[in-house]
């Protein structure tokens, strides 16, 4: 997923000005703008950040690859069932070869068997992607306390897609909690250096970013820019 999102940024920064954006996408601007405040300038610098970076310093690079394949792999479960909902059977197809494969050979998807297999991973599909292509609207942005930046279409998704978690239907809490932890740290460490091409208002970068980026995961990568250019990425 880190991919497309760091595409995206790039095509952002090079392409965008800073301009005010219309108002109906964010009409909650004022309330998502303090959730923003709490969640980067508060729950992140204190907690989050420091965590990641340490995580980032003490742990092998073996270490923190086998983390994010294994977490990577978890993912290829909603992967392949969104994309069977989308009508995007061979891509369903691989997303659950991915999945056979890496869970039995690459030891539960700690190894990535199943790239060196001929069997590439995704830009990724969650339930959002799936209201999208169904014709469901994206409705306003919101900026969500400990989950960041969504939408009213989107929001839904992470609720529907933790059904699909094999860990979710753990009996212990403090498993759960800590699997989840571990994710968010290794998905922090990974965007340590976004922090450095932050420019700007950040509340505006954060919100177009991730919208662009939401709209290149929908359209499998085509972005129509300011410019009404169609670009392939």
């Amino acid at each position: 997923m880190l991919r497309p999102l760091i595409t995206v940024m790039l095509i952002f920064m090079s392409s965008v000005a800073w301009t005010d954006e219309p108002q109906d996408i964010d009409p909650l601007e004022d309330l998502n703008r303090q959730v923003y405040e709490f969640n980067f300038e508060v729950l992140d610098p204190l907690i989050v950040k420091p965590v990641a970076v340490t995580y980032d310093k003490l742990t092998p690079k073996f270490v923190r690859t086998g983390i994010s394949n294994f977490f990577s792999n978890l993912d290829e479960i909603p992967n392949s069932i969104n994309s069977l909902l989308q009508g995007k059977f061979g891509q369903a197809s691989n997303d659950l070869g991915r999945l056979l494969i890496n869970s039995t050979v690459g030891i539960g998807g700690l190894l990535d068997v199943a790239t060196s297999a001929g069997l590439d991973a995704n830009q990724g599909e969650d339930f959002g992607q799936t209201l999208a292509t169904w014709g469901v609207g994206e409705g306003p942005y919101l900026m969500l306390p400990f989950f960041g930046p969504s939408t009213l279409r989107d929001a839904p998704s992470n609720f529907i897609d933790s059904f699909l978690d094999p860990f979710s239907y753990n009996d212990s809490y403090a498993v759960r909690a800590g699997i989840k932890a571990i994710d968010i740290i290794a998905l922090r460490a990974d965007l340590l250096g976004v922090d450095d091409v932050m420019s700007g208002d950040k509340y505006l970068f954060v919100r177009d970013v991730y919208l662009q980026n939401r709209e290149y995961l929908i359209s499998d990568g085509a972005i129509e820019d300011d410019f009404d250019d169609l670009e392939d990425y």
